[in-house]
């Protein structure tokens, strides 16, 4: 491990909580294995002083940070400069130094894209099914439409939540690409393996572990490959059931990782191979205490 010493470079999460947080694991372990001089550390920021937060880091000189909830978007109005993609999502993770602030960054989807990638599965040309209408649901149907999905459905308890993310998305696109249906509405949806499914609600996060959006094994016959953005646990119900009916299932911590290597190379410029890729995700793995055959 680097010596910390005068010259170390300083980068951090902020968010609340932090207290759980695998990002240091990441980002120490690049920087010793590429040798940068930088530690990363979270900050666990009370409700009320994100601007505050972000002003004392400038002073602090801190070389960037990472957000996580629940100021994704509330950091937004204390930064210098924005990244047009996090200003169409409408949410930051990212804060690279500039002069006289911070410039704001999503590596969340771009994360998520490399994740899948690296996981071999395929955007383009997918219909995709999204569970939720949160935040993370907009950006998640903001990114198939870049990587030209062939259409987007949203299913959320309120519908009308949804719809207003389809609007949105059919605004960027200029055509109708996605759609906004009921949560029950999947038994009207076709079957037999005919979905990318992605879920982006925190149904089913540690201690929850037991429940879904949905439960009905109808519904996972439907699904091709099912992606859970939840980590913890290793394995979701989600992910259970798809497995059962089987599909292919992946959780979400390799968007972690990549959103975190996205990040890394923003603060120092250099860029990290997919082996040393495959030695941070073990490294989480063994952090978080679960191995391959968990997932």
């Amino acid at each position: 491990m680097t010596a910390i010493n005068g010259y170390t470079r300083t980068c951090g999460l902020l968010g609340n909580p932090v207290e759980h947080t695998v990002s240091p694991v990441i980002h120490n372990t690049l920087a010793d294995v590429t040798g940068e001089n930088l530690t990363y550390v979270p900050f666990h920021v009370p409700e009320g002083f994100i601007g505050d937060a972000v002003k004392g880091a400038y002073a602090l000189n801190l070389l960037g940070l990472n957000v996580t909830v629940p100021y994704k978007s509330d950091v937004i109005p204390f930064l210098k400069d924005i990244d047009p993609l996090a200003e169409r999502i409408g949410a930051v993770n990212t804060l690279v130094r500039v002069q006289g602030g911070f410039k704001g960054y999503n590596t969340d989807m771009p994360g998520l894209y490399r994740a899948m990638c690296s996981d071999g599965v395929q955007i383009k040309g997918e219909k995709v099914l999204i569970l939720g209408a949160g935040g993370v649901a907009r950006a998640v149907a903001m990114l198939l439409a870049e990587k030209q999905a062939a259409e987007v459905i949203l299913l959320n308890r309120t519908v009308e939540r949804a719809q207003t993310i389809a609007d949105e998305v059919n605004a960027f696109v200029g055509k109708e690409f996605a759609y906004a249906m009921p949560l029950m509405a999947y038994k009207e949806l076709p079957g037999d393996g005919h979905f990318l499914a992605i879920q982006a609600t925190n149904v089913g996060m540690y201690p929850n572990v037991d429940d879904a959006v949905i439960v009905d094994e109808a519904f996972y016959r439907k699904i091709h490959t099912g992606y859970d953005l939840i980590f913890n646990p290793a394995c979701t119900k989600f992910m259970e059931l798809t497995k059962k009916q089987g599909g292919r299932a992946y959780n979400g911590l390799k968007m972690l990782l990549y959103q975190g290597i996205i990040a890394y190379e923003l603060w120092t410029g250099q860029g990290v191979s997919d082996s040393l890729a495959d030695y941070v995700y073990k490294r989480m793995q063994d952090a978080m205490g679960i191995g391959q055959e968990g997932i």
